[in-house]
């Protein structure tokens, strides 16, 4: 697979996903994709975001990073424009990839341990981390 960027975009206790339905398995990952030649991560992150979600973002910090087929890293981000799910990526437009469908969804936060997230330990970490801020404000 090589590596890759992705976005965690949160907003209202929502974070954004791509719900993927492919020979009959319905998950969710967060928008990213391979890193192009000479690309950073970050690049990466910025690049799918605006072709999955159809949004430009500022990349925050490195949520986290995970060894599988290569190195994927998880980027907070902040939405600085355009307009959520008007993204453009051949993931949409090419009609010969038959990878199943992808489909830019908000899913709460407080929802993320009901529904199939890949990679886990990313959906594991936001969860985690929702409760510990939950638990400071009590």
């Amino acid at each position: 697979m090589g590596n890759r960027g992705a976005v965690v975009l949160i907003e209202e206790n929502k974070v954004a996903l791509i719900k993927r339905v492919r020979d009959g398995s319905v998950y969710y990952v967060f928008p990213g994709g391979g890193m192009q030649q000479h690309e950073t991560p970050k690049a990466a992150a910025k690049r799918e975001a605006f072709e999955e979600l159809g949004v430009q973002v500022e990349i925050q910090r490195l949520f986290a990073k995970i060894a599988y087929q290569g190195d994927q890293y998880y980027f907070t981000a902040k939405r600085i424009g355009g307009i959520f799910g008007s993204g453009l990526g051949e993931e949409y437009t090419d009609p010969d990839r038959h990878s199943g469908t992808y489909e830019p969804v908000w899913v709460e936060l407080k929802e993320l341990q009901d529904v199939d997230v890949k990679p886990r330990e990313v959906a594991m970490k936001l969860q985690r981390l929702l409760e510990e801020q939950q638990i400071h404000k009590k």
